[in-house]
């Protein structure tokens, strides 16, 4: 009992340590709350005029909902972007990083394989499905899919600091 107890303590702190590490962006951890539309933040919400947008300004606004931890919206913007550009690799990093923080891995999962016909191996293909195995605290694949984008950019610091989030939660749970 003790031990699973602290199982929850150590995923918590890395749940916590991830939200405060930039990804995509994200610069805040506030989650709760409703977007500017009305929709509940954590749900996919629905764009109104869908038609009035470009791929750049789907992008641009899907960004800054990002940053704002209206992940709804972002996921929203980010899929007319990719509707609008389907070969724009940015549309689906934000839209599976969106869903990802939404809790919808079956769909980020969906946009992960998009992105890897669209843009093939990268370091950030790599990095961004081992960050979606570590919210879903798989934490095995994300090392795997995270040492992975370290070989092909060994210089990337967003990489190596997830790297080191989770060299820290296996250091807590022994």
């Amino acid at each position: 009992m003790r031990r699973r107890f602290g199982n929850r303590i150590a995923f918590g702190l890395v749940t916590v340590t991830l939200m405060a590490t930039v990804l995509v962006g994200c610069t805040s951890s506030n989650l709760g709350g409703f977007g500017t539309y009305g929709n509940n933040r954590l749900e996919v919400a629905e764009i109104t005029n869908p038609g009035s947008y470009t791929a750049d300004s789907a992008l641009a606004e899907a960004r800054a909902h990002f940053r704002n931890n209206d992940f709804g919206h972002s996921a929203a913007l980010y899929k007319r972007a990719a509707e609008l550009a389907p070969k724009n690799a940015e549309a689906y990093v934000g839209l599976g990083a969106s869903y990802d923080r939404l809790g919808r891995f079956d769909l980020s999962d969906r946009v992960y394989s998009a992105l890897y016909e669209i843009s093939g191996a990268t370091a950030q293909y790599y990095n961004n499905v081992g960050y979606s195995y570590m919210l879903r605290g798989n934490l095995t694949a994300a090392l795997t899919n995270f040492r992975k984008a370290q070989r092909l950019d060994p210089d990337n610091i967003v990489v190596a600091n997830n790297i080191q989030i989770l060299k820290d939660a296996a250091r807590s749970r022994a």
